[in-house]
């Protein structure tokens, strides 16, 4: 259990509970709606460090309701969750080993050699890449842009160009789009795309394409 606060601002006032922070943010995802789990308090208070509680009339005049569990559930979901520096170094670590693992599977240097894992972290932390909370796939060609610039590293990659029928363009633009190399909008509506996809993100690519063209869409990987 990791203990933390969550506040908001009401009309110039603080309001704040005590939560257990993985189980709020489950809350706060609308994931679950147990406040039993993840509220730690049994008041609203001005300040938790002192002790202040907030009244209720308090409550009723910045939240419309009294009520300890709507106001809870507000606070939690609209308001700020704080989060520990321990738990976002924890988190920063886990996205950074994502690409670590995805890296030492699919990238070698010029000569074709693999690096360990601990040189790539070292230069992930060198170059000060920010790894954000998305797929690998939509952020792989920012980061690779970034540590190119210390190390010479290359990931293969697999160029396939793709017809997709018109009735599916919609859905399927966005997972082509972000490795997306030359496109070409047919007069009966079909897109034709090239793309480059790494070789490590092949199979999960034409996994998401077939999944929202339902098989439809023509593949026919382009060989150097």
């Amino acid at each position: 259990m990791t203990q933390t606060e969550a506040r908001v601002t009401k009309k110039g006032k603080k309001y704040e509970i005590l939560i257990d922070l993985e189980e709020a943010l489950k809350v706060r995802e609308a994931k679950d709606n147990n406040l039993g789990n993840a509220v730690l308090t049994s008041a609203i208070f001005h300040n938790l460090k002192s002790g202040e509680i907030a009244s209720g009339l308090e409550l009723e005049s910045d939240f419309g309701t009294s009520n300890i569990d709507e106001v809870c559930l507000r606070i939690i979901r609209h308001g700020e969750v704080v989060l520990p520096a321990e738990y976002i170094k924890k988190l920063q670590e886990g996205k950074y080993k994502k690409v670590v693992d995805f890296l030492v599977k699919n990238a070698v240097s010029p000569q074709g050699i693999p690096y360990t894992p601990d040189r790539i972290m070292t230069v992930l932390k060198e170059a000060n890449v920010h790894v954000k909370n998305e797929p690998i796939d939509k952020q792989i060609g920012d980061i690779l842009a970034q540590i190119q610039k210390i190390i010479p590293i290359k990931v293969e990659i697999k160029k396939v160009r793709i017809t997709i029928p018109a009735e599916f363009t919609g859905k399927a633009y966005g997972v082509v789009s972000d490795f997306k190399q030359e496109e070409e909008w047919l007069s009966n509506g079909d897109l034709r795309i090239i793309v480059g996809v790494p070789a490590g993100l092949i199979f999960d690519f034409y996994d998401k394409l077939n999944g929202v063209t339902h098989g439809a869409a023509l593949t026919e990987e382009i060989k150097n």
